[in-house]
Order: C-alpha cells, then structure tokens, then sequence
C-alpha cells in the first residue's frame, strides 16, 4: 500500500485536540502498570497504544482528514523504525549465538575475576557493566548477577542500599553502551541515526558520569570490610561457567570481530547478522558438545541444527546453578518479537499524531517557550521524564520525545545525534528512578530494596541527565549538523 498524501484541506487542530489523546494514552499507560506492573510492556500497553492510534484517527477525521490518510500516517510511523526492527532481530540472533560459542560466559567468567573484597562496590559496578554491554539488557544483568551480589553484600554485612546503586549504575552503562540493546537501537532508530555513530556520541556524557560513580563507589567501599566469605559464591558461578562451556580466550572472537567491524563503521546490521554467523562456526568448532545437546542429537547435523536453534529462539542452559541457568537462557529473534510488537504500537501512535498535526501543535507550543539550546536540552530532558513518570515505560520516553523534538533540534542546528544522546540521558536512565516505572518496580522487587532506598545510590543514572542539562547550557559536545555531516 502506497502511503497516502496529507490532506491539505484538513483543518489545524488545537492544542486541546493534541492534548486529549495524549491524556487518554497516559491514563491507560499508568492503569496498565496498575494492573500489570512489571509485565505491562508485555501486551497492555501495546493495547493502549493502539487504541489511542484510534483516538488520534477519529480526531484527525474530525479535523478534515480521511481515514486512509491516517492509515499513511501509521504506516509512515512505522517505516520509520524498520530499520531499527531488523537491527533488533538481528541481536536475538546474535546473543543467542554467542552463548552458544562461549562469548557471553567468558566474558562474564573474566568479568567476574575482578571481583575484589576491598573493592567490593566499584567492582560490583564494573561486573555489571562488563556482562550488560555483552548481552545488552539491564534487567537480566540486575536479575541474575545482580541478585547474586546482593546475596553475598548482605552475607558479608555490606550496605544493600549502596549495592544495588553500584549494580543498577552498572547495569545502565552497560546496557547504554552496548550495541546489543534494544533501547540503544531504538534511540538510533527514532532520530535516524546510525547506531555506532550513537553511541560514540553518548561516550561524551556516560564516560565521566559512570568514572564519577566508580570514584563514589571506590570511596564508599572504604568504609565497609569484606570477609572471604564471597570466594564460595564467586568459585560457585565460575564453576558453572566452566562445567558448561568451554571457557577461553578463543571465544571471545566474535566480540573482537564485532569490534573491529564497528570501528571500520560497517553498518549495524550487517555487523551484527556476520558477528552471528562467526558466533555460530566458533559454536561448532569449540563447543559441539553443547551444540549437540541444544540440537537434541549426537553428530554433526544435531549441532548445526543446534547452532541454527540458537539463532531463531536462544540458547538454553542446564546448568544446576539457578544464576546461571536464567542468565544464559536468553538470546534467539524470537526474544525480540514483544520490543517489535511494542515499538511498532508506539510508531503507529506517533505517526498518528504527526499526521494530523497534532505533534507539531504540542512542539509550536513547547518551542514557543524555548530561546536557548540549554533551554532545547533541558525541555527534552523534562519531557522524558515526565513520559517515565507519567506512561511508566521507558520506550514511550524515548519514542515520543524523539518524535517530538527532532525538527527542533534541526532549527537549532544540531545533528540528530544530540537529541538520541538526550533521550538516552534521560529516557534510558531515569527509568529505574521512579518507582511506578516498569523499570523501578522491576529493580525494587528483583533486588528486594526499595526504589527510594537505592534511588540516592543510582549514580550514573542520576548524573547523566544533570550532564546532559549542564552540556546543553555551556554548548559542550552539541555537535552541528555541518560538523557532523562532514565527519561521517
């Protein structure tokens, strides 16, 4: 279906026309975090989305517009982050693949290493950050890792409350950082940016945010003593490790691979779908064996199916070792169907509002009363917020503020990779600081710690955003369009 031309003759809507939708979606959005806490990003609030896709139709045929005029304005939404879409089933199979091979539990193996008593925080922080950037998720870092160092902080009588800060800081860095993402990608994808180009930009403000939090943490660990009681459980997790996998240097060649195609600015996707399929071969040189039993059989076609298995639905750990069996059960194209279904909901919605003109109304409004790029970062930077407290996810603090404020960036001329780091600053990251947020209420029942208690803690994710404002007022790393155009 072609899509269909904006009608010229429709009439301009108010700002109370753009503001009942909104309304309705932020009403639902928080009754479907009510209801589902948790699990609301897992169905409820693509429903909510949808319906309100609907509401934004209806309005915009009041105003003059005809309904396949508002069906081109979903599907332009949409198209908008196809991209994004196959980047995102290309890191199902690229995470699955690289269990499978060693990649992920050498790296968390290694990771693990650095763990010192005398360092107990800034090491937690650092453990988080290693394993998040390699399997780009936050909530499986925080809710496997994550619980294990809460265990033993309180084994050994550290603070709980500084813990999970050092974890969640940790975890949020790594999942920032991390290529793998589904967050990261979709903050690319929104503002039309090339996802390595992204996150070389966001180094600007997350290096010295999470250095300053490992400072704190270090600092922090001064104060507090640990026991050897911790070797058990480290000896524990690396013992898993190994009795699963072939544990080597070996493995990490995807990850070095994947690098190094990054570095040379290889297209995410392409990147990805390769460092899959070398993810796959070293899975059949060196760890055939897990590769057999993944593909149910005991010769060489049961580990290619295996492998093949791995790519399409994740790997699937038997390790006796809880931690370890939810850590590495993950990965597969089909892990990233629920994100597909949620952003597509989310596109559909904001290319509704664009459509019928209600986006540009509430940014005329917004813009009217900004004069200054610090006052553009600072808007951006509230909004997002504002989307985390108010719709409670993260995606929708993200997505809608990076429709919103894409061609205000452009007026101000700015490249769009200012605006993806601002919506990542503070969609991403100020996420788990409200305890309502999906991402909050997840932290504060998986570690078993109050939002409120581990809030003052959460280092880096309070840094980034007061970083991003601070950037915008003194004109710091705002790269212009003509600056940006020419380096890439």
């Amino acid at each position: 279906m072609s899509q269909a031309s904006p009608n010229s003759e429709a009439r301009t809507p108010s700002l109370l026309d753009a503001l009942i939708p909104l309304g309705i979606l932020i009403a639902l959005l928080s009754l479907s975090v009510y209801f589902y806490g948790a699990d609301s990003s897992y169905g409820p609030n693509q429903i909510a989305l949808l319906l309100c896709a609907c509401v934004v139709a209806l309005m915009g045929m009041k105003n003059g517009h005809s309904w396949s005029d508002m069906e081109g304005g979903m599907l332009h939404g949409i198209g908008l982050v196809f991209g994004a879409i196959l980047i995102l089933l290309a890191v199902g199979a690229l995470i699955g693949s690289w269990i499978l091979a060693g990649t992920v539990p050498s790296m968390i193996y290694y990771g693990v290493q650095i763990l010192s008593p005398q360092w107990f925080y800034a090491a937690s922080c650092i453990i988080c950050a290693v394993v998040g950037l390699s399997i780009g998720s936050s909530w499986t870092t925080a809710g496997t890792l994550g619980v294990a160092l809460m265990g033993i902080a309180g084994a050994l009588g550290l603070s709980l409350e500084v813990t999970a800060g050092a974890v969640i800081s940790g975890a949020y860095f790594g999942d920032k950082m991390s290529p793998l993402s589904d967050t990261t990608n979709v903050a690319a994808a929104v503002t039309s940016n090339d996802l390595f180009q992204h996150i070389r930009h966001m180094m600007s403000t997350a290096i010295p945010a999470f250095v300053i939090a490992l400072i704190a943490f270090s600092f922090l660990g001064f104060t507090s003593e640990a026991s050897s009681a911790s070797a058990s459980d480290i000896e524990e997790l690396l013992a898993a490790l190994k009795s699963e996998f072939n544990i080597s240097m070996v493995s990490l060649l995807p990850l070095i691979l994947l690098l190094a195609m990054a570095w040379r600015k290889v297209p995410a996707y392409p990147t990805l779908i390769i460092g899959s399929l070398v993810g796959c071969v070293i899975a059949l040189i060196f760890e055939s064996e897990t590769a057999r039993r993944l593909g149910g059989g005991e010769d060489f076609m049961a580990a290619l199916k295996g492998a093949w298995y791995s790519l399409f639905d994740g790997y699937k750990s038997t390790s006796t070792n809880e931690n370890v069996a939810s850590l590495l059960s993950k990965g597969g194209m089909s892990s990233m169907l629920n994100t597909v279904w949620l952003i597509t909901s989310a596109m559909a919605f904001g290319g509704a509002m664009e459509r019928a003109g209600f986006l540009q109304v509430l940014v005329n409004w917004t813009l009217s009363r900004i004069k200054t790029v610090g006052g553009l970062v600072t808007s951006t930077v509230l909004t997002c917020f504002g989307m985390n407290a108010a719709a409670g996810d993260q995606y929708m603090a993200i997505i809608i503020p990076g429709r919103m404020f894409r061609e205000a960036f452009k007026e101000k001329g700015l490249h769009g990779l200012n605006l993806s780091r601002t919506l990542e600053d503070s969609g991403t990251i100020t996420s788990v600081l409200i305890p309502w947020n999906t991402c909050g209420a997840f932290m504060a029942a998986t570690l078993s710690i109050q939002t409120i208690e581990y809030l003052p803690y959460a280092l880096f994710n309070i840094l980034c955003p007061l970083l991003a404002i601070a950037y915008g007022w003194l004109h710091f790393k705002q790269k212009p369009i003509s600056v940006a155009a020419t380096a890439s």
